[in-house]
């Protein structure tokens, strides 16, 4: 059986698995197609696993994010996709990559029944010492390192390449040397900006100009954050309209012509708001807007009355 479900949430970890995978069950010479679920239907990877190659009779099917389906939203599609497992093509080697699979789910119970799961974890630490055991360095600057890199395997590996070439002939690395020559990861900013968007949602200031200020840390402007702010309340507005017609998350990302997964994500957060305290807040936006160009007010001043405020 070439099915395989990874759950990890390091790009590293499943790129050197999958290459794994392919070499052990000889897929080496396969045409490889990959589909994310937040960025393309499952009826394409689907249409994929039902077709032949053109290439070679191999193919590896690579699916990621499958965790976003609800299984309610997309029956069709994976009761498709769980039908195939049950008689999959020895032909073809398939991958779904996840984060984490909520295990009380009908997709999860699924998937972990007719593929080999496969978790990967990885002590961050270990992997430091064993990336830099050539060279001289302490665990306190080992801990530092893995506190820059949020434990991201991927971030780790290039800054200990980075730090090794540094130090090839001193063969000694300081918390100096971190400090100096590691960038300190911020972590996901499309997560950030969700988190940002929840705090205002649930009325937690300090939260909010807590996130606000991480925001502009990574270079992102007030007007730039302001127009971000706008096109989230924009769409909780709409989603909002639209679920009040008891429509699906399906059907809403066809109407509103988005990505499933965002209009999940935003279901979270209309209950916080009436349509009317969200058409206030849009104008109050764009009354700053105006003045954030037209007066010599402080932008970053006036997006924190804003939050302030609300």
């Amino acid at each position: 059986m070439n099915n395989f479900l990874i759950e990890t949430e390091d790009t590293l970890l499943i790129q050197k698995k999958e290459e794994e995978l392919i070499k052990k069950n000889k897929f080496q010479d396969a045409e490889i197609s990959s589909f994310d679920i937040e960025e393309s239907p499952l009826e394409n990877a689907l249409e994929a696993l039902d077709t032949y190659g053109f290439l070679s009779s191999q193919k590896v099917i690579i699916i990621k994010n499958i965790e976003v389906l609800n299984y309610n939203d997309n029956k069709k599609d994976l009761d498709h996709l769980f039908k195939y497992l049950d008689n999959s093509s020895p032909d073809n080697l398939l991958v779904f990559e996840s984060k984490k699979l909520d295990n009380k789910t009908k997709t999860a119970k699924e998937l972990k029944k007719k593929c080999q799961t496969i978790n990967l974890e990885v002590n961050t630490k270990a992997f430091i010492k064993n990336e830099l055991k050539d060279f001289d360095i302490s665990q306190d600057t080992i801990n530092l390192l893995d506190e820059y890199c949020l434990g991201d395997i991927s971030k780790i590996a290039n800054e200990c390449e980075k730090l090794k070439n540094y130090k090839c002939d001193e063969k000694k690395i300081t918390k100096e040397d971190i400090l100096e020559l590691v960038v300190k990861k911020q972590g996901d900013m499309k997560e950030t900006t969700f988190q940002f968007s929840r705090a205002l949602a649930e009325k937690n200031k300090k939260e909010a100009l807590k996130l606000y200020n991480v925001l502009l840390e990574e270079n992102n402007d007030s007007i730039a954050i302001l127009g971000l702010l706008a096109s989230q309340l924009r769409i909780i507005y709409q989603v909002k309209i639209l679920e009040n017609r008891r429509m699906s998350d399906k059907e809403i990302a066809s109407v509103l012509e988005e990505k499933e997964f965002r209009i999940k994500k935003t279901r979270e957060l209309t209950r916080y708001y009436s349509e009317k305290e969200i058409r206030e807040l849009i104008i109050s936006l764009e009354d700053i807007d105006l003045k954030m160009k037209t007066t010599d007010i402080d932008s970053k001043n006036l997006l924190e009355l804003f939050i302030t405020n609300m």
